[in-house]
């Protein structure tokens, strides 16, 4: 992340961070990103790349990043449900472990658990935990018991989940659904449709024509061109840095944004050594973090490695 002390419009800040051989506005994918951001921002307020198209369409998410929501989940909504009665943007657990959309206002228990609305909750289980529960396969796991204790004991039956529905979008095209936003935040405000990073990190809408200063990032790079390893390596380092290393999940869940505009197998910079008999990243960074699909990897000479461009990556 590059952190730039000019006071520039939403739009002139973009365009300056694509001008200067920066990738784009900062995207944030995760609570490690925001971390690093930050340190980088002090007491100061920054644009970040959020935004959204007037009249914009909401969308159903999840809390956490990786984790991606499926239409095709329709038998998990209560019957008639999500029925947006009253600007209702986030997911409840209600009746047989059934959905429903409530207003994110709503004071509610949620998973983690205690009694806050959405957007506190959700800060109380960052803070304290990873993220409120999101999706089919996590919430499989719940303990039955403790959740309908949880259902009887909270207001109208409803059990706060990480579920919610925006406009936003980042502007790198990134389908991240990672929001920070204060906890005053109002969805509804007037001509307020790019997001700033405020002191402490919290996030909120601004007009995008005020003037403001801004964070730019350098991020990963598809070149939509098939090569052997050796002629992508050798383009990557020419052209830009290096072929892409892959050490943690959140670089993972990053490249696989990336891969969806491929029309072959991702390259990775991921390599083996007949001679010492281990797979390294020519970065020199020591392969701890492991995705290989099954059956696993094959440790022959002149083996690479490469992502899948979907299933599982």
């Amino acid at each position: 992340y590059h952190f730039i002390n000019e006071n520039k419009s939403w739009t002139e800040a973009q365009l300056y961070c694509k001008d200067k051989n920066h990738t784009d506005l900062a995207t944030v994918s995760s609570m490690a990103d925001m971390n690093r951001l930050r340190q980088h921002l002090g007491n100061r307020s920054a644009w970040i790349g959020l935004y959204r198209e007037a009249n914009g369409n909401r969308m159903w998410q999840w809390s956490q990043p990786d984790v991606k929501f499926n239409e095709s989940q329709k038998d998990e909504w209560y019957t008639n449900e999500p029925n947006d009665v009253e600007t209702e943007n986030c997911g409840t657990l209600w009746t047989d472990k059934k959905w429903a959309d409530l207003s994110c206002n709503r004071k509610q228990p949620f998973i983690c658990y205690n009694s806050l609305n959405w957007t506190d909750a959700q800060s109380f289980c960052r803070d304290r935990h990873t993220d409120l529960i999101s999706g089919p396969e996590q919430m499989e796991k719940l303990d039955v018991v403790k959740t309908d204790a949880l259902v009887l004991k909270s207001e109208g039956g409803f059990v706060f989940i990480g579920l919610f529905r925006d406009a936003w979008q980042w502007n790198d095209g990134s389908s991240f659904s990672f929001r920070f936003w204060n906890l005053q935040y109002d969805d509804e405000k007037n001509n307020s449709s790019c997001a700033m990073m405020n002191e402490g990190g919290r996030w909120s809408s601004e007009n995008c024509s005020v003037e403001h200063p801004f964070i730019c990032y350098d991020h990963v790079i598809l070149i939509k061109e098939n090569m052997t390893w050796e002629e992508a390596l050798y383009y990557c380092r020419h052209h830009h840095h290096d072929l892409v290393t892959i050490t943690n999940l959140n670089e993972q869940i990053w490249v696989q944004e990336k891969t969806k505009n491929a029309s072959s197998p991702f390259v990775t910079g991921l390599r083996y050594t007949c001679t010492l008999g281990f797979w390294f990243w020519v970065s020199d960074e020591v392969v701890h973090y492991k995705n290989w699909a099954s059956p696993e990897q094959v440790n022959e000479c002149d083996m690479s490695g490469a992502m899948q461009t979907g299933g599982e990556h």
